[in-house]
């Protein structure tokens, strides 16, 4: 069955949200997750020892769906897996825009009566028509509209990255993880067993949302694969998409059979189509972040040629090789960038050639910015990484890292060639986090090592290539 985007807006954007099955041993945590959504929120919880716990939150309880008193638009349910059914049964009836179970325990146990009751629940939920999430999942995240699935999930503001994935785990990670990195999540979903909703159904979503401008997915297996290559297909023709595709050794393709029920492909055809439809592919979490990143922050290109600059001579030679080996070159400039820098540029423990070494250069912020400023200007270089190495700070120097973000960020506005930085952190990892975080604030893409910034960037590239060839074809 396939959707309408206003019948999926409904459940990603809901007014009205039902929690059924709050409890105190867990805090009460898919209540207070939901506190923020502009919106109402209900519980629905029969215990009455439950029930105290759940008004001291501030939240209405009945102890039947039917029994709220007005239209539910997504619903949110944690019960034992054999009173689910009966849940789904009251959620029909009410006609709620959707249900998600947290519940667990179905086909992906393996067992009888695991398969019997997802039998049940994929009949009953087909037969009315009705949106499913899950079970086995954490569901939908909105931070604009306040519908989370963890108290860790900011809100409020809204961002231009999706994310669908199978895992509770990944979803959880991209938003919490990604957003201490700058990445802002527009709407993201962990689905599960996704008996009734699947990944193609996400994905068509995201695709056709306008607050979503790059898409990433956790996928461990399709039911119908045809339409999910036909929608990615469809959707990386129009936006940047990020898959990871989990399972594909012998034992991981067991695993994912125990976390979610997932029948697995050959790897070599999800390689190949997945090359054929454009998406861009990754094997890990980092190598996820990373690549949203680049999408998010980083101005797009299908040129190779880099203007790389290191705080010292060993990070010069390292980042040169971590570039190369990503199939991205480092070119000597041009004979008016070295008569530039030959006027002002002390080579006395540093160099000029590309990659700069600058040792003896990088002690103020204009110095530097006026190294990046010569080299991105050259015309034999198309995009510009800057690497600082933090750990070799013998001390605090707040008023120079201040200087240093403010001048990054005005090459960045002054430049039209993709910039991004790597941070080095050695032993100061916590300042790294906190210019990481400056830096996504001004929109630089920044990364904890130049190897993964490669990598990251190379992913850029060959995405931008891939899209001047199909415009190109016509």
């Amino acid at each position: 069955m396939e959707w309408t985007q206003e019948e999926m807006d409904r459940i990603f954007n809901p007014r009205v949200v039902a929690v059924v099955g709050a409890k105190r041993d867990t805090d009460y945590t898919w209540v207070r997750s939901v506190l923020p959504l502009k919106g109402k929120v209900y519980s629905v919880q029969i215990d009455e020892r439950e029930i105290p716990g759940i008004l001291e939150l501030g939240i209405p309880n009945y102890t039947c769906l039917q029994d709220v008193p007005e239209a539910v638009d997504y619903v949110i349910v944690a019960v034992p897996r054999a009173v689910a059914p009966r849940v789904l049964a009251d959620a029909i009836e009410k006609r709620v825009g959707g249900i998600m179970f947290f519940t667990a325990g179905f086909a992906e146990t393996g067992t009888d009566e695991g398969g019997r009751l997802q039998a049940l629940l994929t009949e009953m939920a087909s037969k009315a028509g009705m949106k499913v999430v899950g079970p086995n999942c954490m569901g939908i995240y909105n931070p604009k509209v306040g519908l989370r699935f963890s108290e860790n999930q900011a809100h409020g503001e809204g961002g231009n990255v999706g994310f669908l994935s199978q895992s509770g785990t990944q979803a959880h990670l991209l938003s919490t993880v990604g957003y201490s990195h700058g990445l802002r999540i527009s709407k993201a979903v962990s689905f599960g067993n996704g008996i009734v909703l699947h990944a193609a159904d996400y994905l068509e979503y995201l695709g056709r949302d306008p607050e979503t401008e790059v898409i990433g997915a956790y996928i461990e297996g399709v039911p119908d694969g045809r339409r999910f290559f036909r929608v990615l297909r469809d959707v990386a023709a129009k936006k940047p998409v990020v898959v990871w595709k989990a399972g594909r050794s012998p034992e991981g393709a067991r695993a994912a059979r125990s976390h979610t029920a997932s029948l697995a492909a050959s790897s070599r055809l999800w390689d190949a189509v997945l090359r054929q439809c454009g998406a861009i592919q990754v094997d890990a979490f980092d190598e996820m972040l990373d690549a949203l990143k680049a999408l998010a922050y980083i101005r797009p290109t299908a040129d190779r040629r880099m203007g790389l600059v290191a705080t010292t001579g060993g990070q010069s030679v390292s980042i040169t090789d971590a570039f190369a080996s990503e199939g991205l070159l480092v070119p000597e400039l041009t004979a008016r960038s070295y008569q530039e820098y030959a006027q002002f540029f002390s080579i006395i423990g540093g160099s000029y050639r590309n990659p700069l070494d600058m040792t003896p250069n990088s002690g103020t912020p204009k110095l530097i910015r006026r190294c990046l400023d010569i080299l991105g200007a050259d015309e034999h270089v198309d995009a510009v990484a800057y690497d600082f190495n933090l750990g070799l700070a013998t001390r605090e120097r707040q008023e120079f890292w201040e200087g240093l973000v403010a001048e990054l960020v005005g090459y960045k506005d002054s430049s039209s060639k993709p910039f991004f930085v790597s941070i080095t952190a050695g032993h100061r990892e916590e300042q790294a986090l906190r210019l990481r975080q400056r830096l996504a604030q001004a929109g630089i893409a920044s990364y904890p090592s130049f190897p993964r910034a490669a990598a990251a960037f190379r992913r850029l590239v060959e995405h931008a290539a891939f899209r001047r060839e199909v415009d190109e074809a016509g």
